[in-house]
């Protein structure tokens, strides 16, 4: 913690008279958004009353009322003798959504993200800066990752019914990251890519930069069509399959154990590698939870990321495959490229070294807003959804409305919302919209409030 002098203070404010309203009101904006600019620091330690309204030429009056607002909405903690310091309130500290997404006019439910676990990820960050002493000794240079950070992920997979050995890790900069790599290191121009429908919008961007031609299968809230999905790789052979069995994006659905062993069957009959994307795995909103079996097999490479577990800035993400195949993928060129920082790394070893009171904060959380959620939207006549099981949204299907003109029109209300076609292969699904419940009971309550106004309810 460090006090600021009276004239530094003021200079992370800046203009801060032109803040509409009293004197009051201005000064305690300014200072919130200064802090949250990074002008002025978690901790910083004020100067004097006295010395601000110098400083500052207003009434000590102004500023003790000012300081008095913040108080008491939690960005200023006092301790009688030590001064007041500069603090998060807990509503910001404790979101399970980006405070970039309901701050200002706009509510922006375009992004399924969830907010980092604030007071675990900065001790966590202490910790880590603490045991970086002897990375400073070696060049660092991209590898296949930090060799405690493969061993805590081989012995999550081995925990989990699928063993593993920390060669088979190879440790990426996020999910998108290892999906990127294995299509430049995989795919096969003559033959399609195997994708569902919807899909994960950031997936398709990357293998429709890949100029890839894709073969898609449905997948609806209750699941996948076994036979369709059988048919269209006998009849397709797609040399890549890109899935996500668990708690998919968008859909929520969970795949069941006997449609995994027959993906892993297909895979090895018809020269298929199966791209698994696990990262929603840990949001499982059941009660209880229950194990669920991993698609694997010969065939299979498995992809993940500490995003959404921990914060999408957390730029930390892995692949499980074969070792022999981690070998050739650390030979692509493309890899170095495409490997986290070694500090960022050793905060991912912090937090997976004993993630459960996070995860079960974040499930509580998540369950308890996506139950609201369904409460809000349950009965209306416009649409209909099932509540998923686990992972971060929900798939709306709307009777007799275009999702694309819909979303225009509650964006013109101050909400964002993505319609189906942003995750179809072939911009299809018009009838959909999918809505995270990332965001506070608040801002869903109020995104489903411009919702019903769009549809003229």
């Amino acid at each position: 913690m460090h006090e600021a002098s009276g004239a530094g203070f003021a200079s992370g404010l800046g203009a801060w008279r032109q803040f509409p309203g009293p004197l009051t009101d201005a000064l305690a904006a300014a200072i919130r958004t200064a802090v949250l600019d990074g002008r002025i620091t978690v901790g910083t330690r004020l100067p004097s009353e006295r010395s601000l309204a110098v400083t500052l030429r207003v009434s000590r009056g102004t500023v003790v009322t000012a300081l008095a607002t913040l108080r008491d909405s939690g960005w200023l903690h006092t301790r009688h003798g030590s001064g007041s310091a500069i603090q998060l309130p807990p509503d910001v500290t404790r979101r399970t959504a980006p405070w970039s997404t309901s701050h200002g006019a706009v509510l922006d439910l375009t992004r399924a993200v969830p907010a980092a676990p604030h007071t675990a990820y900065l001790e966590a960050s202490r910790r880590a800066v603490q045991r970086s002493a002897t990375l400073l000794m070696d060049a660092a240079e991209p590898d296949a990752g930090l060799p405690r950070l493969r061993e805590l992920l081989a012995d999550r997979y081995t925990r989990e019914g699928l063993p593993t050995r920390p060669e088979q890790i190879l440790v990426t900069s996020g999910a998108r990251a290892a999906l990127t790599l294995l299509v430049d290191h995989l795919a096969d121009r003559t033959r399609p890519i195997l994708v569902e429908s919807p899909t994960y919008h950031g997936a398709l961007g990357i293998l429709q930069r890949h100029r890839a031609r894709l073969a898609a299968v449905p997948v609806t809230t209750d699941g996948w069509d076994a036979a369709h999905l059988s048919h269209t790789v006998q009849a397709a052979r797609p040399k890549l399959a890109y899935l996500v069995p668990d708690f998919h994006n968008p859909t929520g659905a969970l795949m069941p154990p006997e449609l995994r062993t027959t993906v892993a069957g297909l895979a090895g009959r018809h020269d298929m590698t199966v791209i698994v994307d696990e990262t929603l795995r840990d949001l499982d909103l059941r009660v209880p939870t229950a194990p669920i079996t991993h698609l694997a097999g010969p065939g299979v490479v498995t992809i993940g990321s500490t995003s959404k577990l921990v914060w999408g800035g957390l730029r930390v993400g892995w692949l499980r495959a074969d070792a022999s195949r981690v070998r050739e993928l650390q030979l692509n060129p493309l890899q170095a490229r495409l490997s986290p920082p070694p500090l960022e790394q050793l905060i991912a070893c912090e937090l997976l070294s004993d993630p459960h009171e996070m995860l079960h904060d974040r499930r509580d959380r998540l369950r308890a807003q996506r139950d609201h959620l369904a409460t809000l939207l349950d009965g209306a006549a416009d649409w209909s959804f099932t509540v998923p099981p686990g992972g971060l949204c929900l798939w709306l299907r709307l009777h007799d409305a275009d999702a694309t003109a819909l979303a225009a029109r509650t964006a013109d209300l101050g909400l964002n919302l993505s319609a189906g076609p942003a995750f179809s292969a072939d911009r299809t699904l018009t009838r959909y919209l999918r809505i995270p419940f990332t965001g506070t009971s608040e801002d869903l309550t109020r995104a489903v409030g411009v919702l019903m106004q769009a549809m003229g309810q």
